[in-house]
């Protein structure tokens, strides 16, 4: 019998959810009450619930908009502990009761945000970008993970969520390993290539590197987007048309990837390396270039001995990264509107400032306000991705379980297992059979 759109999309969910998996964060939830649309908020409770960390830049930025809202709304926020996977797993029950919150922090994507859409789970909050101008806030690649189909395939035309901060992947550099080796930062491809080609002839292995989690398969993404355009990313990530598993962008990225390790530019055990072990070889000064994202950024602030910094990846306009997690409003908060000036609030200059001082990427601060020099150089490169409307998701997100799929042909293909051909074909099966019901 064939299944309706509905059970499709609740089959196609239900495996993205137990395919994911995620760092156990606090999350902050109650119930409350109030009259719906009031924007008169006094006595009345708005509840919130986010999975931030409390030291997390995001939760010092939101906490700190409690205040404001209070004073400004007469209501009060009320915060209850519940974990990431509580939400996950509850989420669709939850929201459909009167047990739902107000306003909450949601993950952005298909399988997620895209399904609570679907189902109606959360509210159409079209009329209130309007009103407040959000939509001016936000660069148009950021704001495809806010607007959803009515299938849930996010790129469409109605916002479902709004959000505060971003994030990408760049390249980090030593700078005191390039000023021992007598090299400076590339700019384009080809000087990249060369200052590679250098750090071996010095005995040394130059891109940290992981093949048993995410960051291999970031580089080979990066690697297709700097044969790519913007087409190539909305037929990938949106279904827009067929993406050709033979095509330049991805036969590139694999033989490339190959040609690094076969170049001694990455480990010849990567296939094995996780991305802690990356990340920990960048700090301990052992490989001197990382390709990888800016949730690294305060960490290597606090950590890393040696003078560092973060820059685009050279010769490509197109980035990986997108915004980050979403406000959502339920359909069944009882407080919308409150709801939306405390979105209101998060996306004012002041707190804006406090994610970016704080190692966050906001998304609509004003640079002036960023005071700590390494945050500013941060946001100033994250500006310049937006800038070139440079954000192009991540190359796991088309497809429910297809995180996996990436760590496994790509291992099979860096340790020769597997020839760029047949690292090709395996993908683009597991791609068809994994988006067919979005197309």
């Amino acid at each position: 019998m064939a299944r309706t759109n509905a059970q499709r999309r609740a089959t196609r969910v239900l495996t993205a959810v137990g395919s994911i998996t995620v760092a156990t964060l606090a999350l902050s939830a109650c119930s409350g009450g109030g009259d719906s649309g009031s924007t008169d908020g006094e006595g009345q409770t708005l509840t919130l619930w986010h999975y931030e960390g409390d030291d997390s830049a995001m939760a010092k930025a939101w906490n700190a908009a409690v205040p404001i809202f209070e004073e400004q709304t007469g209501a009060t926020v009320k915060i209850e502990e519940k974990s990431f996977e509580q939400i996950q797993k509850t989420a669709s029950q939850v929201l459909d009761t009167d047990a739902a919150p107000d306003l909450m922090e949601f993950n952005k994507g298909n399988a997620t945000a895209g399904f609570l859409a679907s189902t109606g789970l959360i509210a159409d909050i079209s009329d209130a970008v309007t009103e407040y101008g959000w939509d001016a806030k936000l660069a148009p690649s950021l704001q495809t993970t806010a607007k959803y189909t009515a299938d849930g395939v996010m790129g469409g035309d109605t916002w479902y969520g709004v959000p505060n901060y971003g994030e990408f992947v760049g390249v980090y550099y030593n700078l005191d390993a390039f000023a021992a080796a007598g090299l400076e930062v590339p700019t384009t491809y080809d000087e990249f290539v060369d200052v590679l080609d250098a750090f071996v002839a010095k005995g040394i292995t130059p891109l940290a590197e992981a093949g048993a989690e995410y960051p291999l398969g970031q580089l080979w993404y990066q690697l297709a987007l700097t044969e790519a355009d913007r087409s190539w990313v909305d037929d990938y990530q949106l279904y827009k048309n067929p993406v050709d598993w033979n095509g330049s962008e991805v036969s590139y990225a694999s033989e490339t990837l190959k040609e690094y390790v076969d170049k001694g530019y990455i480990a010849s055990d990567v296939s094995s390396v996780k991305a802690e072990d990356a990340g920990v070889s960048f700090i301990n000064g052992t490989s001197p270039i990382f390709v990888s994202g800016s949730w690294w950024y305060g960490r290597f602030a606090s950590e890393a001995g040696f003078d560092w910094t973060l820059a685009s990846f050279p010769g490509s306009k197109l980035s990986l990264g997108s915004s980050g997690n979403l406000w959502v409003v339920p359909e069944r908060s009882q407080n919308k509107d409150l709801a939306y000036q405390f979105i209101d609030i998060t996306m004012s200059p002041e707190i804006q400032a406090i994610i970016g001082n704080n190692g966050g990427v906001p998304v609509a601060a004003d640079t002036a306000d960023i005071t700590d020099a390494k945050s500013k150089e941060l946001i100033d490169t994250f500006n310049g991705v937006l800038d070139d409307d440079g954000l192009s998701f991540y190359p796991d997100w088309p497809a429910p379980g297809f995180y996996d799929v990436l760590v496994q042909e790509l291992q099979g293909l860096v340790t020769g297992a597997q020839d760029p051909a047949t690292t090709n074909a395996n993908l683009g099966k597991k791609y068809d059979e994994g988006t067919a019901d979005f197309r």
